[in-house]
């Protein structure tokens, strides 16, 4: 029983990780059909450029405020942003 919990964890974190690493290769690929680099991407969101990094990154759980933000940035619906 405890094995099996364990395991569900583990596979619960995997998750949340694969999700993280995908959102962030969106936002990265967005921001590279601009010929954004992470700075101008920071100016333009305001969030500071090492916590785009992050994101990028996958290393940031972000609020739906930030990827409503993010969304307005590029100009596309919240809907569009999360096609990952």
């Amino acid at each position: 029983m405890y094995v099996d919990l364990l395991y569900a964890v583990a596979n619960l974190n995997q998750v949340k990780t694969d999700i993280l690493n995908k959102f962030g290769e969106r936002i990265k690929r967005l921001r590279l059909e601009k010929s954004w680099s992470q700075e101008v991407l920071a100016e333009k969101t305001g969030f500071h450029r090492t916590y785009i990094g992050m994101i990028e990154r996958g290393e940031r759980n972000l609020s739906l405020k930030n990827i409503e933000t993010f969304a307005k940035t590029f100009e596309i619906k919240i809907s569009e942003l999360l096609e990952i």
